[in-house]
């Protein structure tokens, strides 16, 4: 099954319900950088997506330091940004701190 990358206006559609998140310079990528309480907090934090990732077989990228988390999701297959990142990204802030 192939997957679309969103169109410009698909993407401009989704893009106000995601304010936490950047949207790459190229346009093909969203990335968002969270803090934590503490390293325990953060990698709680990540073990929650990583098990929902695996479930919809969906992997952000992303880097960890103590308490710091930077995810970027985009869609390889698509060469670019898909629902899939859209849902991925949600999923993420429904788990994320609020600020």
């Amino acid at each position: 099954m192939s997957i679309a990358r969103l169109t410009d206006a698909e993407r401009d559609e989704a893009l106000p319900a995601l304010p936490a998140w950047e949207l790459a310079e190229d346009g093909l990528a969203l990335s968002r950088k969270l803090k934590f309480k503490d390293f325990n907090e953060a990698f709680g934090f990540m073990t929650r997506v990583a098990i929902h990732a695996d479930k919809v077989d969906h992997h952000p990228e992303w880097f960890n330091v103590y308490n710091r988390v930077e995810i970027t999701l985009t869609t390889h297959d698509a060469g670019g940004l898909s629902r899939r990142d859209v849902e991925m990204a949600r999923f993420i802030d429904a788990l994320a701190p609020q600020a």
